[in-house]
């Protein structure tokens, strides 16, 4: 199955760890929307500006109806400790064998100081509800993201959509 990329295309399940090392399946949230926000690494500038919005917007979208799932190449280990440092209180989950990454297709080429790497790129999904048949879909995306006002961004549009 190919990655999802535009609205409407299914969005198969996957399985990972949380940062508690909880089983956690994309179907256990199969009533809600989902926002899973893809981010390079745990503990980094950038990552943490991105996670502490959504930490710091999570009843506004829990209001909404959604649900928010944080997700990099770390361990269960590096998630549990960003989790604990910043005070996160959404599911960070773990793939460390990059095989969601891979799926979704976020892993891209970067520059970093000059020499070719290869990376996460910052995106973020919303996953519908699961349809009569059981399918969840993609509702939007968001590629390249800059962290500073992603989760009001993100916010903006669930509220939109409800309107």
């Amino acid at each position: 199955m190919s990655a999802p990329t535009k609205a409407g295309d299914i969005v198969k399940d996957f399985t990972t760890e949380d940062q508690d090392g909880n089983a956690v399946s994309l179907s256990d949230y199969a009533a809600s929307p989902v926002v899973l926000f893809f981010y390079p690494r745990a503990d980094t500038p950038g990552c943490t500006i991105e996670a502490c919005s959504f930490r710091d917007a999570i009843s506004d979208l829990k209001a909404a109806g959604a649900v928010v799932l944080g997700i990099s190449r770390d361990t269960v280990k590096a998630q549990k400790k960003f989790a604990e440092k910043f005070h996160l209180k959404y599911p960070l989950l773990a793939d460390p064998d990059e095989k969601i990454c891979d799926y979704f297709g976020v892993i891209q080429p970067k520059n970093m100081y000059g020499k070719l790497v290869k990376g996460v790129q910052r995106n973020t999904y919303l996953i519908a509800p699961a349809d009569k048949d059981g399918k969840q879909r993609l509702l939007h995306v968001w590629t390249k993201v800059k962290p500073e006002g992603h989760a009001e961004e993100v916010l903006a549009y669930l509220t939109a959509q409800k309107a």
